[in-house]
């Protein structure tokens, strides 16, 4: 497995990691006409909108000889919670690459750019159904906000997991 920084050439592999995990991933949480709606030529337009912007998240990929498997996003937080500044925006991997120790590095690494860009603090937000939202807790985070997100329709509840101390993920050197 390597973890390197994204690059605008890397949409459509994202993309598609993208859309895979929520069809995996949100099967009975989201409608599923939302999910089957979703475009894969969305995904990649996004994608290399994301990745070609001076200002944008601090994207990285997972990936091993088949290619990329995995992605994570950070940067600054989209929904505000006091005391947390930096956030992991998205993270997601395909089914068959899970639980293999690649999402601990790609959160690892994303915590590693937000440090080294001065924020002090993370959160991820996640639905609160999400069947992996272990993953978080597994990794130190703790359960600091609740909210709704609207989606497809229907308003979900997601809930926030923050670290207050985002160095405390990055492996000493």
């Amino acid at each position: 497995m390597r973890i390197r920084q994204a690059n605008p050439e890397d949409a459509p592999r994202i993309a598609w990691v993208h859309l895979q995990s929520w069809k995996t991933t949100y099967q009975g949480i989201i409608p599923q006409p939302y999910i089957d709606g979703l475009q894969m030529d969305d995904g990649i337009r996004n994608w290399q909108e994301r990745l070609t912007q001076a200002d944008g998240p601090f994207v990285i990929v997972a990936e091993d000889e088949a290619g990329i498997f995995g992605f994570a996003a950070g940067g600054a937080i989209m929904h505000p919670v006091d005391g947390f500044d930096g956030g992991l925006g998205a993270i997601y991997l395909i089914a068959t690459h899970q639980k293999r120790g690649a999402g601990a590095a790609l959160t690892r690494r994303i915590a590693g750019a937000l440090v080294e860009r001065g924020f002090r603090g993370m959160v991820v937000w996640v639905l609160r159904d999400n069947p992996s939202r272990g993953f978080y807790e597994r990794m130190g985070g703790v359960q600091v906000a609740e909210q709704g997100i609207e989606i497809g329709g229907v308003t979900l509840p997601e809930v926030a997991y923050g670290w207050r101390d985002v160095s405390s993920l990055v492996p000493a050197e």
